[in-house]
C-alpha cells in the first residue's frame, strides 16, 4: 500500500525555457504523485554542476533538442514524504533524508549493472535530461535507486556529494598509484576537482599537484593540494615544473576535471613511463582528438588513458562516509533558485570556485 504524508499541489521549479541558450526561469508545476516503485521526495537542496550547463547549451550535440519545460539538475537532497505501492520494500520510510544522483534509474540486470559499471547500463534513465531533474521542490523517483544520506553530513554538504564526490571518488578507483606518489589534478578549484584533489590527498594519500586559475589557488590548497600551478602558465614551462618536482619523472596520475581540449592534450605530456591518465572532464563544442595521444609515445612509455563518467551505488555511499567522518567536505555557495542563471553565467566564465548549491525551500 501506498504510505503519503501532506504534499502541497503545485510547487516552484526552474525550467530551461530557451533550450540551447543559457536561460532558465522559475514556473510553478504540478505536484506529482508517486507512481509504483517511486517515492516523492521533497527537496531541499541541489548542486549545480557543469554537465547541467552543457544539457542547456546542447554542447555536446544531442540529437534530440530538449522541451522548454525541460527541469534540470542531478545532485538533489531532501526527505521522503509519500511512498508508492511496493516501494517500501526498498527500505525508505517517510522522512528519512535521501540522495537523487545523476543516474534515476538503471536496469539491475546487465552485465554492467551487475559489474558494478552503472553508468554503462543501455537502460539507465537520467535525471534532469529527458527526466525531470532536482532543480525543483519535489520530485518523483524511483526508490529502488535512491541513496541515504548519513547523519554528520549537512544537506549542502551531500548534495554535491552526489555527482561531483561520486564522479572524483570512481575516478580515483581506476588508478592503481601508490600513497606518496604524484598526481596531477587538471581543474582543481572547480566543482569536481576540489573534491578530486580531496579524496586524492586525504584518503588516498596521493602528492597533488593543482592546476587550474590563479582566482582559485586558495580552495586548491585548502582542498590538500601540496602544489599549486597557474593554468596560464605555458605548456612548456608547467611541464618543467612537473619534472622537477616528481624527480624528472613525471606525474604517477593526471586527472582531467577541466572541460578543456588543452587540458587533455598537455596531460599526456605530464606523465612518468607507465602513468595513466583520467578523462572525467567532457569538452563541449566539436568533439575534438587527444593532440598529443601519438601511438609511438603511447606505447614504447606504457601509457593508460581511462575514461571515468560515473561510480555506482556503494561509491554514492563510500563518498558520503568520507564526508560524515569529516575526511572531505565541501567548498561551497548557497544560492536561491532564482539565481540559477547567474549561476550558470558564473560557471561559463570560469569564476565560479568549488560548487554552487541551490536552497529549494528559501
Amino acid at each position: 500500500m501506498a504510505i503519503v504524508t501532506n504534499a502541497p499541489s503545485s510547487h516552484q521549479a526552474a525550467v530551461y525555457d530557451k533550450p540551447g541558450e543559457l536561460s532558465t526561469k522559475v514556473v510553478d508545476i504540478e505536484t506529482p504523485s508517486p507512481s509504483a516503485g517511486e517515492v516523492l521526495v521533497k527537496l531541499s537542496h541541489s548542486g549545480v554542476c557543469h554537465s547541467d550547463l552543457s544539457i542547456m547549451k546542447n554542447s555536446w550535440g544531442m540529437p534530440f533538442s530538449l522541451p522548454d519545460t525541460q527541469i534540470g539538475g542531478h545532485e538533489g537532497v531532501g526527505t521522503v514524504v509519500h511512498i508508492g505501492e511496493g516501494a517500501g520494500i526498498h527500505g525508505f520510510a517517510i522522512g528519512d533524508r535521501v540522495g537523487v544522483k545523476w543516474l534515476r534509474d538503471i536496469c539491475g540486470s546487465c552485465v554492467y549493472c551487475i559489474a558494478g559499471e552503472d553508468g554503462l547500463c543501455a537502460k539507465q534513465s537520467v535525471s534532469g535530461m529527458f527526466n525531470p531533474g532536482t532543480f525543483q521542490q519535489y520530485l518523483t523517483v524511483p526508490a529502488r535507486y535512491l541513496t541515504p544520506i548519513p547523519e554528520g553530513v549537512s544537506s549542502e554538504v551531500a548534495a554535491p556529494m552526489l555527482c561531483a564526490g561520486l564522479t572524483s571518488y570512481a575516478a580515483l578507483r581506476k588508478v592503481t598509484a601508490s600513497p606518496g606518489d604524484w598526481v596531477v589534478v587538471s581543474g582543481a578549484g572547480g566543482g569536481l576537482g576540489h573534491l578530486v584533489t580531496q579524496i586524492a590527498a586525504r584518503a588516498f594519500g596521493y602528492r597533488v599537484i593543482g592546476i587550474d586559475q590563479a582566482s582559485k589557488e586558495d580552495v586548491v590548497k585548502e582542498s590538500g593540494a601540496e602544489v599549486f600551478m597557474d593554468a596560464a602558465t605555458s605548456g612548456e614551462e608547467l611541464t618543467s615544473q612537473i619534472k622537477k618536482l616528481t624527480d624528472n619523472l613525471g606525474a604517477s596520475v593526471v586527472i582531467i576535471c577541466a572541460s578543456s581540449n588543452a587540458a587533455y592534450s598537455q596531460g599526456l605530456g605530464l606523465l612518468r613511463p607507465g602513468g595513466t591518465l583520467v578523462g572525467v572532464g567532457m569538452p563541449g563544442g566539436k568533439p575534438v582528438a587527444i593532440a598529443s595521444a601519438m601511438p609511438g609515445p603511447i606505447v614504447q612509455k606504457q601509457l593508460k588513458i581511462v575514461g571515468s563518467i560515473l561510480g555506482n551505488r556503494q561509491d554514492a555511499i563510500n563518498v558520503l562516509n568520507l564526508a560524515a567522518r569529516g575526511v572531505i567536505t565541501v567548498h561551497y555557495q548557497t544560492r536561491r533558485l532564482s539565481e540559477l542563471t547567474e549561476v550558470f553565467r558564473e560557471m561559463e566564465s570560469g569564476r565560479l570556485a568549488g560548487r554552487a548549491v541551490l536552497d529549494l525551500q528559501s
